[in-house]
């Protein structure tokens, strides 16, 4: 699979949902699919895999190094592909990195160790990261958390991070405060070199673009792609009007996608892909639970109001 050289992350990457068979194992067929679907959308910069979006939590390290392998076959040379690194321990972290890197990873996005939300230090930061730079020269994407979580980086990390680690050159923003969000914004893509951030505050996209974010990384792309490609587009171009005409079609289907409990928000994707006719099920691994008949009608009337499905279209079985 052809690495792309000199990749820095940018634009807009859709995260691709994972699709699985009624007995829980991948569902190779239909996850090609799906791929080709995304891919084939204009103005995308990348995918990623291996994240949230594809359920990485439940998938083995077998299973996540085939998803990576069968992105390479469907995407080839058409787009980078971005790695997730999910791990509880640092170790491991390096495992998955170096994996990605000779399955032909463009890029990694790595996610909070899970014992960071107990408490952190910016040397246990700085040491998780070059675990992963020691064994990859991939560009690194930092998955920035809320901070309430515990797992986010106060800005002195992140500074901290960048200037030990410069491998890293791009964070998945999941701030939820603006005014922070945007001290990010203005601070790590003024460095030198800039780091870019990259908006995942899907459930407020344009404001976030707004503000001056180098790109976004969303599962919801997985649905409308082409949508926030277009919304991109528009807000790189000061078109505002037409920005508020696309924010105005992503919003039902964002106050659909992230509403409580937000655990849900992939398997509300998987039910949405389901009733637009691109999959066939909307099987979810365990703990996750399949959704109850009326929020998939909540869903239908969300994509209706979108202008993506028909009014009067038959529920799909």
């Amino acid at each position: 699979m052809p690495r792309h050289a000199d990749y820095i992350p940018h634009g807009v990457i859709p995260a691709c949902i994972l699709p699985f068979d009624d007995d829980f194992a991948i569902d190779e067929q239909a996850f090609r699919q799906h791929l080709r679907d995304v891919v084939a959308v204009p103005g995308l910069s990348a995918i990623t895999v291996n994240a949230h979006s594809t359920e990485v939590a439940s998938c083995s390290f077998d299973e996540q190094r085939r998803v990576l392998a069968i992105a390479g076959d469907e995407v080839g040379d058409k787009l980078p592909i971005i790695n997730g690194v999910y791990a509880e321990g640092s170790l491991e972290a390096a495992r998955i990195a170096r994996m990605a890197q000779d399955g032909g990873a463009s890029a990694l996005l790595v996610f909070p160790p899970g014992p960071f939300a107990l408490g952190q230090r910016s040397a246990m930061v700085i040491d998780h990261f070059r675990r992963i730079a020691d064994v990859s020269d991939l560009p690194l994407i930092a998955f920035q958390y809320p901070l309430r979580s515990g797992q986010g980086y106060p800005l002195d990390t992140l500074l901290q991070l960048v200037a030990a680690v410069p491998t890293v050159r791009a964070i998945k923003d999941w701030t939820p405060n603006v005014p922070l969000h945007e001290r990010q914004i203005r601070t790590l893509q003024t460095l030198d070199p800039p780091v870019n951030v990259l908006s995942t505050n899907s459930a407020w996209l344009m404001s976030s673009l707004v503000l001056g974010c180098k790109g976004l990384l969303s599962g919801s792309g997985s649905v409308i792609a082409n949508l926030q490609a277009r919304l991109w587009r528009a807000v790189q171009d000061n078109d505002l009007a037409e920005a508020r005409r696309l924010n105005d079609s992503i919003w039902p289907l964002a106050e659909a996608f992230y509403a409580d409990p937000f655990v849900d928000m992939h398997n509300r994707m998987k039910e949405a892909l389901v009733l637009l006719g691109r999959q066939i099920r909307a099987v979810v691994r365990p703990p996750l639970v399949k959704l109850g008949a009326s929020e998939i009608a909540r869903l239908k009337v969300a994509l209706i109001a979108a202008g993506l499905l028909q009014p009067g279209t038959r529920d799909a079985a």
